[in-house]
């Protein structure tokens, strides 16, 4: 009976002390903001673009006004444009549920530590949003062109972002812990996907709503080439190939497709159904040494060329093929990367480091000239493991 008394007014404090909310937030009170642009003015300014929902216009039966509404301030730091932003509007800028990040590129050139800061000690603000650069252009240009299909752009970005990481291998998704990660960590820089925005046309008049009311609208945003950093600032861009190549040596190939050449002309498309790559590291002579070894499975999806697909021989030539015309490439955007961006993108560095740590002790001192003209040994390993769901190419019969 006295245990029972006790756990009764035991739980009648609990009740009592856990009560309410101290710190709760009315939705009616909130500007709830999915998108965020950070630029850089000429007078050395932050620029804060807060792209926010217009709760009441996100229906499908909402069709008045625009899905989102742009706020803007500027200040000498990121929490004082954050703040002035009350100003204009009408409810605290709330940015927990943040899906995409966009920088400005001369901001990017400039540096990103100090702004990102803020970003990581916010108390109100989650870590898994997607972060890119505005690629030629101002943050604040992304972040103002209206979509189709998902109403919301933030919403457009951050879906776009994901499915073409997955799906094309030549852009990649980074949150904010893992650019954090990269930029202070030794034996690898970090690389952000590039957002840019094709304009038809006029660009003054492209973002408007009635854009979007257009079957082919005459702005649109697409993701495209990887911004390699050093440290927190922007020192050049990778093409399409070297850009696959990062996400190929990197273990991040989760799907891609490429054109190969055929034996005797013509070419037939590689669908990557399956990829690992293994990065080891070694010291010889001092000198540090990678071996990459990439093992891929995959189906053709696609042929353009007079081929048996039916003959095991010419299965067997096709992913020789593959496999050269591929090493070829990681080995191309490899050497473009030591001698151009001249920073360890890749994770050679951490490679060194697991394999050796008391020579790269030795060696991290001056890891970018040794990244600069150190030997990489690329092993491709390719299979082809489906034709479809048919054999030779019903095109043969045209001829």
């Amino acid at each position: 009976m006295i245990q029972r008394k006790a756990i009764l007014v035991l739980l009648i404090v609990i009740q009592i002390i856990t009560t309410g909310c101290w710190n709760r937030r009315e939705l009616n009170e909130l500007a709830i903001t999915l998108a965020m642009g950070i630029d850089l003015n000429e007078d050395g300014k932050y620029l804060v673009t807060a792209q926010v929902v217009n709760p009441g216009e996100i229906t499908t039966k909402a069709r008045g006004h625009a899905p989102v509404i742009i706020f803007q301030a500027e200040g000498d730091s990121m929490l004082e444009a954050f703040r002035k932003m009350t100003m204009e509007a009408p409810r605290k800028i709330y940015p927990s549920h943040l899906r995409i990040l966009v920088i400005g590129e001369s901001l990017a050139k400039e540096g990103i530590g100090k702004p990102l800061d803020l970003l990581l000690r916010d108390w109100e603000l989650r870590s898994d949003f997607y972060i890119a650069v505005a690629k030629g252009k101002k943050a604040e240009d992304i972040l103002k062109v209206p979509t189709s299909l998902e109403r919301i752009p933030a919403n457009k970005l951050f879906n776009t972002l994901e499915v073409s990481a997955k799906a094309w291998s030549a852009t990649r998704y980074v949150t904010l812990d893992e650019l954090i990660e990269d930029m202070v960590s030794e034996g690898k820089q970090p690389v952000l996907t590039g957002v840019h925005v094709k304009v038809k046309g006029d660009e003054k008049t492209s973002f408007s709503k009635q854009i979007v009311e257009k079957i082919d609208p005459v702005a649109r945003l697409y993701f495209k080439d990887l911004a390699v950093f050093k440290r927190d600032k922007l020192i050049g861009w990778l093409n399409e190939a070297q850009s696959k190549t990062y996400s190929i040596v990197t273990n991040n190939e989760l799907s891609s497709v490429g054109n190969v050449s055929c034996p005797k002309g013509g070419k037939f498309v590689y669908q990557v159904t399956n990829s690992e790559t293994e990065v080891k590291g070694r010291v010889v002579n001092g000198k540090p040494v990678i071996d990459i070894n990439v093992r891929v499975e995959g189906k053709v999806a696609e042929i353009e060329c007079d081929l048996d697909l039916k003959g095991k021989k010419s299965i067997d030539n096709l992913e020789k093929i593959y496999e050269k015309e591929t090493k070829k490439m990681l080995e191309e955007a490899i050497k473009h990367v030591q001698k151009n961006e001249k920073v360890d993108i890749f994770g050679f560095g951490q490679a060194i480091y697991r394999a050796d740590p008391k020579e790269w002790e030795k060696l991290k001192k001056d890891w970018d000239k040794k990244f600069e003209d150190m030997e990489v040994n690329v092993n491709v390993h390719g299979k082809i493991n489906s034709i479809g769901t048919v054999g030779n190419s019903f095109l043969e019969e045209l001829k």
